[in-house]
């Protein structure tokens, strides 16, 4: 036996018990997008990450998630919005994988186009989701002794306790990212937040004009997990994936599922062959 890098792996080897055990959630392209709204809510970070349009066949069209929703109340914050077809706020790339496909390739295709979100065909006709949440699994069964003070380093974003929803949607959609923390503290955003309080207090914004210009240090922030230990990723990774929305900060580092699935690239993350 020989050790090689995790990524040089198969994703049916990383996962041979459950690479197609998360079904993809569809809409259907005639559906408004607050039918979508309805189905995603639930689904978000604790699922998948998208959801899969069809035609109604179980063919792919497009996907749509956190980011075409927010993406589109900023240029029409209004309750019209909702009541357009999901087609015309989908985005029709579509990132595909195999069994066969190398984790390395997943994760490298996923940083160019800014979503950690693929569809894989499964055997009863359908497809089922890849997504970053879904890699927490590889993370937790690694034998890896890196730590989360060898993770890659990154700044962490943040908002100040005044922003705006618009301040904010913005700020997700430069840096690509789905969740914000709030400045000296382990509270944050994300976008699911803000498509929940859409949905439900501002009744797919009926109840308001003038959202955009809201503080969203009123919209029920939540809490990331505080780690205090410079753990191993596989334990990390053991602590998120039982998370329902997981997020953690180290020190001064926040971790999201992205973060493993960098990490999961390291030299030092290995494996038997």
């Amino acid at each position: 036996m020989i050790w090689m890098k995790i990524s040089e792996f198969a994703l049916r080897d990383l996962l041979p018990l459950s690479l197609m055990n998360t079904p993809c959630v569809s809409v259907q392209k005639d559906n408004n997008v607050q039918e979508a709204i309805g189905l995603l809510i639930p689904y978000l970070e604790s699922m998948t990450d998208s959801l899969i349009v069809t035609n109604g066949d179980n063919k792919p069209l497009g996907i749509v998630g956190g980011r075409e929703i927010i993406e589109r109340v900023l240029s029409n914050p209004t309750a019209n919005l909702f009541e357009s077809k999901v087609e015309s706020v989908m985005s029709s790339k579509i990132t595909r994988v195999t069994g066969t496909t190398k984790l390395k390739d997943v994760i490298e295709e996923w940083k160019g186009t800014g979503r950690a979100f693929s569809i894989i065909p499964n055997l009863i006709g359908g497809y089922s989701a890849i997504s970053a949440r879904k890699l927490l699994e590889v993370g937790k069964s690694s034998m890896t002794e890196m730590t989360i003070s060898e993770m890659p380093k990154k700044k962490s974003l943040t908002f100040k306790i005044g922003a705006t929803v618009s301040d904010v949607i913005n700020m997700m959609l430069k840096h690509q990212t789905r969740k914000l923390l709030l400045e000296n503290s382990n509270q944050f955003i994300s976008d699911r937040i803000i498509i929940e309080k859409i949905a439900t207090d501002f009744n797919y914004l009926k109840n308001t004009n003038n959202f955009l210009d809201l503080p969203v240090i009123d919209f029920g922030l939540e809490y990331a997990k505080i780690i205090t230990k410079d753990l191993n990723i596989n334990e990390l990774s053991s602590i998120m994936f039982g998370m329902m929305h997981p997020y953690a900060v180290f020190r001064d580092q926040t971790i999201s599922p992205w973060d493993i699935c960098l990490a999961l690239l390291s030299e030092k993350m290995q494996e038997y062959a």
